[in-house]
């Protein structure tokens, strides 16, 4: 069986807002990965995290719950958590869990960042 892997870059844009460029694949494993770039993303207090999915290649149940952790964490900070560049399977994962009730979902960056 396959490991699974999952890649993060985090790019602080100001200190309004940061986002975490996800690539690969999003499953229980990548909890540790996840973590720290939340944690990097956030150092600096930002209002917002943008989660950048241009480059995630699967996620199961258990990545959906790590999102789901990565939300609570935001809402305990204040921060708003967002979504960008989510193909349509995963949009509606979104939206069959309601996550899109929660993490707003964007099309790219820009209207990510110019919902602010």
């Amino acid at each position: 069986m396959a490991i699974s892997k999952l890649v993060t870059q985090v790019r602080r844009l100001n200190e309004r807002a940061s986002i975490i460029d996800i690539e690969g694949d999003v499953t229980g494993q990548a909890d540790a990965t996840l973590s720290d770039a939340y944690a990097r993303a956030t150092a600096n207090n930002p209002k917002v995290v943008v989660l950048n999915f241009a480059k995630l290649d699967y996620m199961n149940s258990s990545g959906i719950g790590l999102l789901v952790m990565l939300l609570v964490r935001a809402q305990r900070a204040k921060h708003k958590l967002m979504a960008c560049v989510l193909n349509e399977h995963y949009q509606q994962i979104f939206e069959l869990t309601r996550l899109n009730d929660a993490i707003g979902i964007f099309k790219n960056e820009t209207d990510a960042l110019a919902s602010l």
